[in-house]
């Protein structure tokens, strides 16, 4: 619990930057578009129905649709931007529409009694509609703040540090703490915002001078706080600080940990990590120089990025292509090979296995139309899945997608007969299962290979070179031992990792 509390005045100050900076551009944007459509009802039904369909799209998947479009305009695609971008048009609907309501449910008497004593359109806006609407428009500010809020904890998959950092890897590596700290702080966060807003609005129609500048003093105060994060940002950057990636499971922030403590063991620069970053984010951001580091597979590099065949290809020969390959295509270098394979595995309970004979994969064959699979989100649509299906024929009776850190729960739970795994997850050993071999070999190799930026090997040469020396260290048992250790064992990723690095010294 003391761990989790330390990060949460960043995570938390995060948080409420994008927040409040989302919020202030939807307001801006949204308060003058709601007048506009009341003033013309042509423009009425198309910027609504923009706002709504906008609204319709799964906040992760339209955050996760800034990324390619902010590298396609040659703008940073990871991290604050694209985050602020996604909050930002979520938060346009609420006070869009509310301020369009306002002002259309507004008394007819009352304008043309306006007009009658000699106002301006601009004057009757000003001193009777905008006044007289406000308590609808700002219901609608308090729908955005919360819709915001709640919001802003899927940026971590884009980059962008937030309460949703405790959501995610708390999800993954098992860690109920971790979750609740950042569901209990977003909704706390969330109302405060509404009760600041509330009161504000309070102020202005008691005309308390107090209530006002109370809530904009504590409005103030959220701001001043939530600027800490740039500043940290900007400190670090002077610094010449190294960014270090992860991926959204326990092995990926274990390993994150240790290569950035190695850069500032070894070679003495202040290191950084950037979690749960989506897979192809992950990649993305690498080539653009927008983080430094970060460990991925050979087999997902090699049909993924590379677009070559899935069915399994030798291992050195594998190896060595996405090595040339990375360097001559992308200007990204594989600075050490860790020395284990981490594979795509299917596994099963062991009494199910053995009750129906399974040892292989091919065994599947028969079986498949009577059983349900799980995988995590992107299996089922990747290419290692489709070459597994055409190289078995199998036809499974469900497919159910979920996060991989309730994978393990619904087989134990039998709400699915077989799982994608990770081959050195350490659940496989606590939770009995038994991987089934690939017997026809339809699974690439996939080594853990460091990766590192252009950017890095030129400006960081003594950065590359110690994070080469972390060639063939880990081996799949002591991988399959630190996963265990931060699953099972609530170990904390940092502290895995430190202690690995200790026992690597001496």
């Amino acid at each position: 619990m003391k761990e989790q509390l330390a990060l949460l005045p960043r995570y938390l100050a995060a948080h409420l930057g994008l927040t409040l900076v989302a919020l202030a551009l939807g307001v801006a944007v949204s308060v003058p578009l709601g007048v506009l459509v009341t003033r013309s009802r042509r423009l009425e039904g198309p910027v609504l129905g923009v706002a709504s369909v906008v609204q319709t799209i799964p906040s992760l998947a339209l955050l996760a649709f800034m990324v390619p479009v902010l590298a396609a305009l040659g703008a940073r695609s990871i991290g604050y931007l694209p985050a602020l971008i996604g909050l930002f048009l979520y938060s346009l609907l609420p006070v869009l529409r509310n301020t369009a309501a306002g002002l259309s449910g507004l008394d007819p008497a009352v304008i043309e009694a306006a007009r009658g004593v000699g106002m301006t359109p601009r004057e009757q806006l000003r001193r009777v509609e905008l006044p007289l609407a406000l308590p609808v428009i700002v219901a609608g500010v308090r729908t955005a703040a919360v819709l915001t809020v709640g919001t802003a904890t899927l940026s971590t998959p884009v980059g962008a540090p937030s309460l949703g950092d405790y959501i995610f890897s708390g999800l993954q590596t098992r860690n109920t703490t971790a979750v609740l700290i950042g569901c209990v702080a977003s909704a706390g966060l969330a109302l405060v915002l509404d009760g600041l807003v509330r009161g504000l609005l309070a102020g202005v129609t008691r005309r308390s001078r107090r209530l006002v500048l109370l809530c904009l003093g504590g409005f103030a105060g959220l701001a001043v706080f939530a600027a800490t994060p740039v500043v940290r940002a900007l400190l670090a950057r002077d610094q010449g600080s190294i960014t270090v990636g992860a991926k959204t499971f326990t092995e990926q922030y274990i390993l994150a940990s240790i290569v950035a403590g190695r850069i500032e063991r070894v070679a003495g620069v202040p290191a950084r990590t950037l979690g749960s970053l989506g897979s192809t984010v992950a990649f993305d951001a690498l080539k653009s120089g927008e983080i430094d580091v970060y460990v991925d597979y050979s087999g997902t590099l090699w049909a993924n990025v590379l677009r070559r065949s899935a069915e399994r290809a030798d291992r050195a020969s594998v190896l060595a292509t996405v090595e040339r390959e990375l360097r001559d295509r992308y200007n990204v270098h594989v600075a050490a090979a860790l020395g284990f394979e981490n594979t795509y595995a299917l596994a099963m309970r062991r009494a199910e296995a053995e009750r129906l004979g399974i040892r292989r994969i091919s065994d599947l064959g028969a079986r498949a139309r009577s059983l349900r699979v799980g995988g995590d989100y992107e299996i089922f649509q990747r290419p290692e899945w489709r070459a597994i299906e055409r190289v078995y024929g199998l036809a499974f009776r469900e497919a159910r997608s979920m996060d991989p850190s309730l994978l393990y729960e619904a087989l134990r739970a039998e709400q699915v007969d077989v799982i994608t795994a990770f081959s050195t997850d350490g659940r496989i050993i606590a939770d009995d299962l038994v991987l089934l071999e690939d017997d026809r070999q339809a699974i690439p190799p996939y080594d853990a290979l460091v990766l590192a930026s252009d950017r890095l090997a030129r400006t960081r040469p003594e950065a590359l070179e110690a994070l080469r020396g972390l060639s063939g260290t880990i081996d799949a048992r002591k991988m399959r031992q630190m996963n265990a250790a931060v699953d099972e064992k609530k170990g904390s990723p940092a502290a895995v990792a430190a202690r690995f690095l200790d026992e690597l010294r001496r």
